[in-house]
C-alpha cells in the first residue's frame, strides 16, 4: 500500500530510521530534524555519523531489536535492510507504516521550490557535490543529498534554508523514479546494473521516465548518443558539451597543471566565464559543465558557478589522496565499470608519475561476467594490474561461474590475489619511489589503501 507521506508528515512526528548510520540515511536526518520531527534510529556498527547525530539530537539504539520501533509514527529504512529484520518485522506487526530511504527522499524533496536531480551511469556523485558548492558558496544555502563526502560541508548533505536541493538520484532499483525534480540532470546513459534492468533498452526506458518528472528542465549531455536517445521529443530541453550546439558549452579547453583541466564557458552563444577545475580529468569537464547548467537554473550566477568549479577538490572515494608511503602515492577511486575505470586510469596516466598501478576489486559477479572483455581492455591502461577476489555484494558466488582468474587470463602480466592483506603487500613490496597506486571498486577495497599506508 502506498503510504502519502505529505498527509503523514503535516506535523511532527516519531521518525525511527533502520540503519541510521548509514551515509545515505545522515542527510534525510539533517534535513528532516529543523521540521520538528523526533527521530531516533538503530544501527549494528559505530561511527563518525552516529556520533554526529547524537549531536544533533537523535536517539541512537545499537543493534536491532522489535522494542526500537514501539513508539514510532514512521519506520524508514534502507535498502540494505530486508525483510526479515526484526524491526520491520516488529512494525508490520504493529502497523506502524514504513517506507524505504527512497520514498523518503522523494518527499523530502516535495519540500522544496526547485530540487535539482542529477542522474546518470557515471559521475552523479562528483556532480552533485560541484553544484552543491556552488550553490552553497554562492550563499543560496541549498539542501543536498550526495553519495560521497563533500569535504566543503565535511558531509553527504545538509539541510538548507533555500529553495533548492541537489539530490544524486541513483537509477538502481528505479529509486530515482520517487523524486520530483524542478530540474532533472542526465549525464550519461551506459550498460551498468543490467543485472537488474535486463537490457539497454529497460535502463533507457527508467531514464527517460526519469526525466520525465521534471516540471520545468531537462539538462542533457548533448555528446552522449544514448542521453540524446532517451530525452528524445521531451519538453523544455537543455543540453551541455563539446562538440556541436549546446545550451552549456566548454571552448578553448585547456590543460592548467598535467590532468588538470580549464576553459572557458559558452551558454547560449555568449562566452560567460572561465572555468579552472582542480579535480582532475578531462572527463570532469562533462561533469562541471553539468553543475554549471544546474546551478544557473536555481540562481547562481556565472562568476559564482566560476568560484564554486575552482574551489571543488573533489568527494569522497573519487580520486581521493589518501597518503603517501616510501614515496608511493596512495589514491582511492569508486570506479568499477570500464568506462568509469578508462576515465580514471587515464587520468592517472597524465599526471606525471614514475608508473601507475591498478589496484581492482571487481563488484558482483552479474557485473564482471557481462563487461569482462571490457574490464580486460581498459585496465591495461596503467602499467600494473593487481586484483582481488570477486566481492558479490548482493549476489551469491554459487550462482555464477565466472572468478578473477578469467580477467586475469585475459591480462598478461596481471596478478591475482585473494586477499587484501595479500595484495597491500604485494604491491608495496614492488612498487617504487614515485609510483602512484589507486585502489579502484565500488566495495570495501579502500580498506586496502590504509593497508598500505600502514593504518
Amino acid at each position: 500500500m502506498k503510504i502519502d507521506l505529505a498527509s503523514l508528515l503535516k506535523t511532527p512526528k516519531h521518525l525511527h530510521f533502520i540503519g541510521v548510520g548509514g551515509s545515505g540515511m545522515y542527510p534525510l536526518v539533517q534535513i528532516l530534524l529543523p521540521e520538528g520531527h523526533f527521530i531516533s534510529g538503530s544501527d549494528v556498527n559505530e561511527g563518525d555519523i552516529l556520533t554526529a547525530e547524537r549531536k544533533l539530537g537523535v536517539q541512537v539504539m545499537m543493534g536491532h531489536h522489535p522494542s526500537n520501533v514501539q513508539n514510532a509514527d514512521l519506520v524508514v529504512y534502507s535498502a540494505a535492510i530486508g525483510a526479515d529484520n526484526p524491526e520491520r518485522q516488529e512494525a508490520e506487526r504493529l502497523g506502524i507504516p514504513a517506507v524505504e530511504r527512497s520514498m523518503m527522499l522523494g518527499y523530502i524533496t516535495s519540500l522544496y521550490q526547485h530540487p535539482l536531480c542529477i542522474a546518470g551511469t557515471h559521475g552523479k556523485t562528483t556532480a552533485t557535490g560541484m553544484a552543491t558548492q556552488i550553490l552553497q558558496m554562492a550563499g543560496l544555502n541549498p539542501a543536498a543529498v550526495i553519495g560521497g563526502k563533500l569535504p566543503y560541508i565535511n558531509g553527504y548533505g545538509k539541510a538548507g534554508t533555500g529553495t533548492g536541493i541537489v539530490v544524486e538520484a541513483c537509477e538502481f532499483h528505479n529509486t530515482f523514479l520517487e523524486l520530483r525534480p524542478y530540474a532533472a540532470v542526465l549525464l550519461n546513459v551506459d550498460d551498468d546494473h543490467l543485472d537488474f534492468f535486463g537490457d539497454m533498452a529497460h535502463l533507457k526506458a527508467a531514464f527517460r521516465a526519469f526525466c520525465k518528472l521534471a516540471t520545468n528542465f531537462v539538462l542533457y549531455n548533448g555528446d552522449d548518443a544514448n542521453s540524446r536517445e532517451v530525452v528524445a521529443g521531451l519538453p523544455n530541453l537543455l543540453s551541455f558539451g563539446l562538440e556541436g550546439e549546446h545550451t552549456y558549452t566548454a571552448t578553448h579547453l585547456r590543460e592548467h597543471n598535467p590532468g588538470f583541466w580549464a576553459f572557458t564557458v559558452v551558454e547560449k552563444g555568449t562566452e560567460m566565464c572561465e572555468i579552472q577545475l582542480n579535480a582532475p580529468g578531462r572527463h570532469t569537464i562533462y561533469n562541471a559543465l553539468a553543475a554549471y547548467g544546474g546551478a544557473r537554473l536555481l540562481g547562481a550566477t556565472p562568476q559564482q558557478c566560476a568560484a564554486g568549479l575552482a574551489g571543488f577538490t573533489g568527494t569522497g572515494r573519487r580520486f581521493q589522496v589518501m597518503g603517501e608511503k616510501n614515496g608511493i602515492t596512495i589514491v582511492d577511486d569508486y570506479a568499477h565499470h570500464p568506462t568509469e575505470l578508462s576515465a580514471t586510469l587515464s587520468t592517472a596516466k597524465e599526471l606525471g608519475f614514475n608508473a601507475v598501478w591498478a589496484v581492482f576489486q571487481p563488484y558482483t559477479y552479474s557485473r564482471t561476467q557481462l563487461l569482462l572483455n571490457e574490464f580486460a581492455q581498459v585496465l591495461p591502461i596503467a602499467d600494473h594490474v593487481v586484483m582481488t577476489d570477486i566481492m558479490g555484494g548482493r549476489e551469491k558466488p554459487e550462482d555464477y561461474t565466472v572468478t578473477t582468474a578469467d580477467l586475469a587470463d585475459k591480462i598478461p602480466g596481471s596478478v591475482w590475489l585473494h586477499t587484501q592483506p595479500e595484495v597491500a603487500e604485494y604491491v608495496m613490496g614492488h612498487a617504487k619511489p614515485g609510483d602512484l597506486v589507486l585502489t579502484l571498486g565500488c566495495g570495501d577495497i579502500y580498506k586496502c589503501a590504509h593497508m598500505m599506508l600502514g593504518e
